[in-house]
């Protein structure tokens, strides 16, 4: 009987649980369209970017690429850009991944000793981090600091030092030390004679890869997005990223002619031959796409590190 009983009761939930056709395809429909609403502008920058200038100056952007539409002298000139390019893109790499290596450290450090509930600062630290989730100093006193006090301007530190810590997402880390890390694993190594530096780096860290992915990612697209620090600190012209590039030829499409690295007699001449609208798309492109191939080999990390701190049935 307890095994009848068992199958009804299995039965009944598979009831419950069970979606109906009509709602599950209205989900993927909405889904697909969100899916689409994400991916298509990188396609559409894309296309703009192989469309031939003249034709967007005359007839406006394309949906569709023609045999006379088409031109790649965007790239062809990006090439003949390269040396500026590839420095911006030097940049870019350098700042993002020597970036979130420092942030993800700071980040579950911090996290970690506000998990600890025996810490006698716990409550005061806790409330000092949270602080800057609802008040920040203000634009022009960091600006002081970074720039007066610490000399951080034109350096590569003014790039990364400022991104590399949030509060939230050191809440994020408190919160998955807290709920996940059972106590007595952390009991178990001090009784064995573990220092606060072994627990956490040889048992907290390898069974804590869903946030650090998380914070790992969010750091990422924060490094490799940001333009303001840059437009902020930076005034050496090698110090710029393909994001700050970007911005400043938004801003001054003469920006790269003051760069010739082509074999163009005259830096008008550059300017002439430079395809505007279909270079800053093309930079564009550039600057999308490899974030953008990153999110796949972290996805099921990303989304259990996003289901920290969620109701448990």
């Amino acid at each position: 009987m307890s095994k009848k009983n068992a199958a009804v009761s299995g039965d009944t939930l598979s009831r419950l649980n069970r979606i109906n056709p009509a709602t599950n395809f209205l989900f993927n429909l909405m889904f697909l369209i969100l899916a689409l609403a994400c991916f298509l502008p990188i396609i559409f920058i894309f296309i703009i970017s192989i469309t031939d200038n003249n034709i967007i100056r005359s007839e406006g952007y394309q949906i569709l690429v023609t045999a006379k539409t088409f031109s790649g002298s965007a790239y062809e000139y990006l090439w003949g850009q390269r040396q500026t390019i590839l420095n911006a893109l030097w940049v870019s790499v350098y700042v993002t991944v020597l970036g979130t290596i420092l942030g993800v450290m700071l980040t579950s450090l911090m996290g970690y000793v506000l998990s600890r509930t025996e810490h006698k600062l716990n409550n005061f630290l806790t409330i000092l981090v949270f602080i800057p989730m609802v008040f920040g100093g203000g634009m022009t006193a960091s600006y002081v600091i970074n720039s007066q006090v610490l000399h951080l301007s034109d350096t590569m530190w003014i790039l990364i030092l400022p991104l590399a810590v949030s509060s939230f997402n050191v809440t994020i880390a408190r919160t998955f030390f807290r709920t996940t890390i059972p106590d007595g694993i952390i009991e178990s190594a001090k009784i064995d004679g573990a220092s606060q530096w072994t627990v956490f780096f040889r048992i907290i860290l390898p069974i804590s890869k869903p946030v650090l992915a998380t914070i790992g990612l969010f750091l990422a697209f924060g490094y490799w997005n940001d333009w303001f620090q840059a437009k902020l600190y930076i005034r050496n012209d090698k110090l710029y990223s393909l994001q700050a590039m970007l911005d400043r030829m938004q801003q001054n499409l003469d920006y790269l002619t003051k760069n010739p690295t082509a074999m163009l007699a005259t830096a008008s001449d550059l300017k002439k031959n430079m395809p505007q609208e279909s270079v800053r798309m093309a930079i564009a492109f550039v600057v999308a796409v490899p974030i953008a191939c990153v999110y796949p080999f972290f996805q099921k990390y990303f989304i259990s590190g996003l289901t920290v701190g969620a109701v448990k049935g």
